[in-house]
């Protein structure tokens, strides 16, 4: 694949199709997560579509020290003006929804609309909110931490995806537990503590003018219903979609029908 340079750092990236440009933002698992979006009839037959490997995976530059989601929207903000394509919609999945947000932020411009897919924050402070960091997160962090990085990413995976979780990847996913694990240092290391630290609350929701698509999966765990909840209460122009027969694996569980919600949010009159 091609490569873009940005000050001494390289991005691998694919472009492919024709009309309006959607970048399709991987979370931070592995880089590979946004390829079932990127093969579905309803996108690539419709729009241009990129899709790029972030600091820290894939084939893209590894770099020691910390990355903010700022950083990571900066990135993303240049490699749509290196290729000419901006302003683009932008669709997040889990933490990568927090770096659509920040890019809705730092350059609007850049962004026609926004489509957040079981976002990563912000987060409440309920119960179901605590439980995720006691019974997940701090377990899975605790993990890597000692060094057992399979531990870790088992843990943090059936946390979020639920028991089944590797069936599912390695029918829909090939190899993506396999990069799970080759990126987990990018993900404990950088993007974790990278979430953590995102700062937004409602005055920074506000300043968001464009439309906002929030999807929830079906069977995705409660907190993602009450993030959802706060971020419909906060932004101005957002709107819910749930994903039938799917939990946080989204697109990857329902490609086509999520393809189909995107591909209509996008073609609606005034996200032009």
């Amino acid at each position: 694949m091609p490569r873009a340079s940005l000050d001494g750092v390289e991005l691998e990236y694919e472009l492919r199709g024709e009309g309006e440009p959607v970048v399709l933002i991987h979370w931070g698992v592995c880089a590979a997560w946004a390829q079932p979006l990127l093969d579905a009839p309803a996108l690539n037959q419709r729009f241009q579509l990129l899709v790029y490997d972030r600091l820290g995976f894939g084939g893209s530059s590894r770099i020691e020290g910390p990355l903010s989601m700022a950083d990571h929207a900066e990135h993303c903000r240049r490699l749509l003006e290196q290729l000419g394509i901006e302003p683009a919609h932008v669709v997040g999945h889990s933490s990568s929804a927090l770096i659509a947000l920040q890019l809705a932020i730092d350059a609007p411009g850049a962004v026609r609309s926004l489509a957040l897919l079981d976002p990563a924050r912000p987060a409440p402070q309920t119960e179901t909110q605590t439980a995720f960091l006691r019974d997940v997160a701090g377990p899975a962090i605790a993990r890597f931490r000692e060094g057992d990085v399979a531990g870790a990413v088992d843990t943090w995976m059936r946390g979020v995806f639920g028991p089944g979780y590797r069936a599912v990847l390695d029918d829909a996913l090939p190899g993506a537990a396999e990069q799970a694990l080759a990126e987990a240092g990018s993900f404990f290391g950088q993007e974790l503590p990278a979430v953590q630290q995102w700062a937004f609350g409602e005055d920074d929701a506000r300043r968001i003018d464009r439309p906002v698509l929030i999807a929830k999966g079906e069977y995705s765990a409660p907190t993602f219903a009450e993030r959802r909840a706060l971020l419909l209460a906060w932004l101005p122009r957002a709107e819910p979609f749930d994903l039938p027969d799917a939990n946080h694996l989204m697109h990857v569980q329902n490609p086509a029908a999520m393809a189909e919600a995107l591909a209509a949010f996008f073609r609606r009159p005034g996200r032009r």
